[in-house]
């Protein structure tokens, strides 16, 4: 049956639409639904200006200025609808990002299932000596096979104990809300999670980092190739301007600009525009703000 609809079409969402895709041992993330795209972006913004008054053209350059200079709105008018099945661990880590609508599997109301998260060996690591929340170099691999195997056995347990306290015939016959008590953080759950793209690029700038726990960062890197081919031009902006960009403060402008100048160092706001262009940075309006931005620590000899 072929299906007519008037709502614009984002072909780069629309071949995501019901693909799973595999992450860790037991889970996955499949895009259900989406509403926008780039232009949709542009669209919102625009609606600002009024026909009349409207100076920007291109969705390329309006989505590009907009990211750049955290216009955040028009990027909320964009959504994407998640099924996400993760360790519990990981979703306690991904609803601290309070910004979307939910429904979790409960477990007050359904049996769980007999899915739990067993690490690879290659990610079983120790303490990290100089990172309270981070790990450190990985175990030996017998090491490694040890903590798996008993990681089985405890979880395997934990789910006889829950089932026998759930069973009426042979075992406590226990209310769901109670029986579910022994089971670890590593069991899986899963859930529907809809959410704008301005806190979707949010969540996956900080859970992309390489400082990110591996289990949420894996699920983050899934999401992002989906979000990158749903807005292709707000992903790039998003990569040059917020992922592989850096922030630095008023600190660490002031030793750069003594370090610099305690060696004579000051360009022309031509060599600034020259070096930009040889980056690949083609927008005038761009360059400009690069100068000024160089004006601005006062490494520009006028």
């Amino acid at each position: 049956m072929e299906y007519l609809t008037r709502r614009p079409i984002n072909e780069g969402a629309e071949k995501w639409i019901d693909v799973t895709v595999p992450v860790l041992d037991h889970g996955f993330v499949n895009l259900l639904d989406y509403m926008g795209g780039d232009v949709d972006i542009e669209r919102a913004a625009r609606i600002s200006y009024g026909q009349e008054t409207r100076k920007i053209n291109e969705t390329k350059g309006l989505v590009r200025y907009l990211l750049r200079h955290e216009h955040t709105s028009p990027f909320e008018m964009v959504e994407f609808k998640f099924h996400q099945k993760m360790p519990l661990f990981v979703a306690r880590q991904w609803v601290r990002h309070r910004t979307a609508s939910l429904n979790e599997y409960s477990a007050r109301y359904s049996v769980v299932r007999d899915e739990f998260y067993i690490p690879e060996a290659g990610v079983i690591s120790v303490q990290s000596s100089d990172n309270k929340q981070g790990r450190g170099p990985e175990v030996d691999p017998s090491l490694a096979q040890e903590v798996q195997d008993k990681l089985r056995t405890h979880f395997r347990n934990s789910h006889d104990l829950y089932l026998w306290l759930l069973d009426e015939d042979i075992g406590a016959g226990l209310a769901r809300e109670i029986a579910r008590l022994p089971l670890p953080v590593a069991v899986y759950t899963e859930w529907y999670w809809k959410c704008d793209l301005h806190n979707i690029l949010h969540l996956l700038n900080l859970r992309m980092d390489k400082h990110a726990q591996y289990e949420i960062r894996v699920h983050a890197e899934a999401m992002a190739n989906i979000v990158k081919d749903s807005v292709p031009i707000t992903w790039q902006a998003f990569e040059e301007y917020q992922l592989n960009a850096v922030k630095i403060n008023e600190f660490e402008i002031t030793t750069l600009r003594d370090m610099l100048l305690a060696r004579n160092v000051h360009f022309s706001s031509e060599e600034i525009e020259q070096r930009a262009k040889n980056a690949g940075l083609t927008n005038k309006r761009e360059i400009q703000e690069m100068v000024e931005k160089v004006r601005k620590m006062g490494l520009i000899q006028e």
